[in-house]
């Protein structure tokens, strides 16, 4: 790959919501594809610390479930509404795949390098599927505070959200972004 096509690639990596996305399924070759991309993220120490839970199909169903189902246990009921309680569970239930990202604490590392390499894996992820046309986003509502027992999450491991896939057919878009010498100071 020519270093132009990777720059191209990353500029035009954006976020694709459920509304963009098509009926066609994700196939699990094609999420082995991206999480192999994850899998190629740098890690310190090589501790490798991201971890994924993947929902298809009816699993999707019971994420869904699980998530209507903490939004009303752990809202207070003077904010609960009924309409959020059923957006939770349609949102997953709108994608193709749920990719649960969890970070896995070594010991070994500061959790915060763990969670970078983490943060990377899921850049490569999104790459990945955008260069195939598989649009998606990382979501992470508070209610992944709650979901490790229904991620069978171990003590040293934190679910850090969702990435939402789907096929699409949406256009690229044009990068929001300030210019980047508003962010630099160089020192010379």
């Amino acid at each position: 790959m020519q270093q132009n096509e990777v720059l191209k690639a990353i500029q035009l990596r954006r976020a694709v919501f459920q509304a963009n996305f098509t009926d066609q399924e994700v196939s699990r070759e094609d999420i082995l594809t991206i999480l192999e991309a994850a899998n190629a993220a740098p890690t310190h120490k090589r501790t490798q610390p991201w971890r994924f839970v993947v929902f298809r199909k009816e699993g999707l169903n019971r994420l869904g479930e699980e998530l209507a189902r903490i939004y009303k246990s752990v809202t207070p009921a003077e904010k609960y509404t009924e309409m959020t309680e059923q957006n939770m569970a349609k949102k997953a239930t709108q994608s193709n795949v749920a990719i649960a990202i969890v970070v896995n604490y070594t010991g070994d590392l500061p959790e915060w390098e763990e969670l970078a390499a983490t943060a990377c894996a899921v850049e490569n992820m999104w790459l990945a599927s955008s260069s195939m046309g598989i649009g998606g986003y990382w979501a992470s509502p508070g209610l992944i505070n709650h979901i490790g027992p229904f991620l069978n999450l171990e003590e040293n491991q934190r679910c850090i959200g969702f990435f939402y896939m789907g096929h699409t057919e949406a256009e690229p878009r044009e990068p929001v972004r300030s210019p980047i010498e508003e962010k630099i100071r160089w020192e010379e």
